[in-house]
């Protein structure tokens, strides 16, 4: 950029100055500066001889040129990977029109189905709904909008036409009954009462409508024609037809189907909505590329993958008539020989994962199924990933903490001794009928690791074990990764070294095992000050800033965990008993140097996304925001700037990408 550039930007002259650096071939820059000007047509020229396809039609669609936003989305639709980034980028800032269709043009007709209901398009999404097969919630999606506008009739019209086709007559009359005389949708809402009269034979009502009809001029032009009637199931991604629920917990539901294509019973388990910042898109795309391996793997062990749903995100697995071993446990005592095989098959199941470069981090009964033959099946590899990702992250590993390693409480990385660690945990109970950590419930990661208080001996359940079992299981359990064995094959050959008895001597033990108990520790004792001023959470062994808890500051923490971000502070979670909100403490350094065109690109997403969650910042400036290995990010603050506006912060973000730093 030369001078008399610089000098022009400096003077706000800026559409002066953004037509030299166009006469340069700078076009991306003047871009630039012909937005902070204000002149979006300007912009999205300079843009488009950029060839930045996705400004081009961000732009347009900011300065409602509905045209030339038209004009250019398929363009944008070429890149499927970027098109679904800028569709999510509309979707968070409430452009939900142009989401949805950004999301058709790249084919993901689920994700356009609902950024079409939140554009309140409810007769466009229930058409993407009704092509996917998922008839039940095309129905949904309009009587959701008919509550919120009762008076808008086109709503009546398109939800009574689509019970009648699919066999829900008397529903399809009741809502078509709804279009009151003299309603300009009236004369359609007739056309279809005249089939759905004829079909519950009620010949009066069916005259009466026809004469109203003919004072109209006729049945309507929009007349559908008949269709057979059909027995509308529940279904799944359009797929998947709903046979029960299974389970249900904070991060994930399981449901029993049937797979529509091939006929036959499998498990649909869907998790939260874990995309919503940065680390969870990153945890996601680890977990897709973990199961898109394991899809390959053929091995007798291992449940079946049988497809992965990006949109839920969901996985489905072949069905487990068996139950799981943790059921199992519940209802009966497992003789050694037995437990001993069970665990044999999850270390081959293992083994097989870790050998193409899968760790599987969370070894638990409830992950080991049995299929309708009673063969041993280990399911959820890569899974704990997402567990990573909920503002509440300390409440989601609470009921696996003993089957846990010490090595993944404190926070360091998952390896092949930890996945073993989990199997030794998964067999000690077997032989003891204890809950692994049982013994030392009330110790938490600041206090040791599970095994810190001395545990019970397999001996001592049986009297056919002898010390040689004690110190293999408890090998497997070894506080340190070094002195369990070297992979799981292994330790498969260890464990089949030695005789196991077939006989069950355990059942006075079965009274001595308690329940599950809470492992959640005090936030008292979970948060410790540093001597920077700082303070640490204990537990998962990451920095943390703690902010007041008052109403204030809870709505704008809201307003952050709302827009999700990766460029924006991370709000961990409330502690209401200390009054206080938990924040990430982003490694790095407050800005020193403008910000260069992606990081302030990167940062006006984030900010886009902050001001839909309803936030103005009001603070934006080089010490609030922290230069990480990731990229720029936007730090919290509690108090919001009286006279801040949301073009007050867009002004002060672009200060920060062309004011000179001291």
């Amino acid at each position: 950029m030369d001078r008399e550039t610089e000098r022009l930007i400096r003077e706000e002259r800026l559409a002066e100055a953004a037509e030299r650096l166009e006469s340069q071939g700078f076009h991306s820059r003047a871009a630039d500066l012909y937005e902070r000007a204000c002149d979006w047509s300007r912009a999205a020229e300079a843009a488009r001889r950029a060839q930045d396809h996705s400004r081009v039609l961000r732009l347009a669609v900011e300065s409602r040129d509905a045209a030339l936003a038209l004009a250019v989305l398929p363009r944008v639709a070429e890149d499927a990977q970027e098109a679904t980034r800028v569709a999510h980028t509309f979707d968070r800032r409430g452009d939900h029109a142009w989401a949805a269709r950004l999301f058709a043009a790249t084919g993901q007709p689920a994700l356009a189905a609902k950024a079409w209901e939140r554009a309140g398009e409810a007769v466009e999404a229930a058409r993407l709904l009704e092509e996917a097969r998922d008839v039940v919630g095309a129905a949904k999606v309009l009587e959701a909008q008919i509550r919120r506008e009762p008076t808008r009739h086109p709503l009546h019209i398109a939800l009574g036409d689509l019970l009648l086709r699919y066999g829900k007559t008397e529903a399809a009359v009741r809502t078509l009954q709804k279009v009151p005389a003299g309603a300009p949708e009236r004369r359609d809402a007739l056309t279809l009462l005249l089939d759905g009269f004829e079909r519950l034979g009620l010949a009066q009502a069916r005259e009466e409508a026809n004469a109203e009809l003919s004072a109209l001029g006729g049945p309507s032009s929009q007349e559908a024609p008949p269709v057979a009637q059909v027995e509308v199931k529940a279904r799944l991604f359009g797929r998947y037809e709903v046979v029960r629920e299974v389970a249900q917990s904070p991060s994930a539901r399981v449901v029993e189907c049937v797979d529509g294509v091939r006929q036959e019973h499998v498990a649909v388990k869907i998790f939260a909505a874990y995309d919503s910042r940065g680390a969870g898109r990153d945890a996601l795309a680890r977990f897709e590329r973990e199961v898109k391996v394991l899809a390959s793997l053929d091995h007798p062990n291992i449940v079946p993958l049988r497809d992965y749903v990006p949109e839920g995100p969901a996985i489905v697995l072949a069905w487990m008539s068996g139950g799981t071993l943790e059921a199992m446990l519940e209802a009966e005592v497992v003789a050694p020989a037995r437990a001993v095989e069970i665990a044999v098959a999850v270390l081959s199941a293992l083994g097989e994962a870790h050998r193409v470069g899968v760790l599987h981090r969370d070894v638990k009964p409830a992950n080991v199924l049995f299929d309708s033959a009673g063969v041993t099946r280990l399911a959820d590899f890569g899974v704990a990933h997402l567990g990573d990702l909920s503002a509440t992250a300390t409440a989601g590993v609470i009921g696996t903490l003993g089957y846990m390693s010490p090595e993944q409480r404190e926070g360091r990385p998952a390896t092949i001794q930890s996945d073993l660690y989990g199997v030794g945990a998964i067999l000690w109970q077997m032989l003891t009928g204890q809950r692994p950590g049982a013994e030392s419930a009330a110790s938490g990661p600041a206090s040791g690791p599970p095994s810190s208080s001395p545990r019970m001996r397999p001996s001592a359940a049986h009297r056919d074990l002898d010390p040689r079992h004690d110190a293999l299981v408890l090998a497997l359990m070894a506080d340190e990764a070094r002195e369990r064995p070297e992979d799981a094959y292994a330790a498969r050959k260890q464990l089949l070294s030695l005789p196991w008895p077939h006989t069950i001597e355990r059942a006075h033990v079965r009274a001595e095992v308690a329940g599950p108990r809470s492992e959640r520790p005090s936030p008292l004792a979970r948060a410790q000050d540093t001597p920077d001023g700082g303070a640490v959470d204990t537990w998962l062994g990451r920095a943390i800033r703690r902010v007041p808890l008052d109403a204030a500051s809870l709505e704008r923490a809201r307003g952050f965990a709302i827009a999700g971000h990766p460029a924006l502070h991370v709000v961990w979670c409330v502690e209401r008993a200390q009054q206080e909100i938990w924040l990430d403490e982003p490694a790095g350094e407050p800005l020193a140097r403008p910000l260069g065109d992606r990081e302030h690109a990167w940062m006006s997403e984030g900010l886009a996304a902050l001001h839909a969650a309803g936030i103005v910042h009001g603070t934006i400036d080089r010490a609030h925001v922290r230069m990480t290995p990731q990229g720029p990010c936007l730090l919290f603050t509690a108090r919001a700037n009286p006279a801040a506006t949301v073009d007050t912060d867009r002004l002060a973000l672009h200060a920060l990408a062309s004011a000179p730093h001291a």
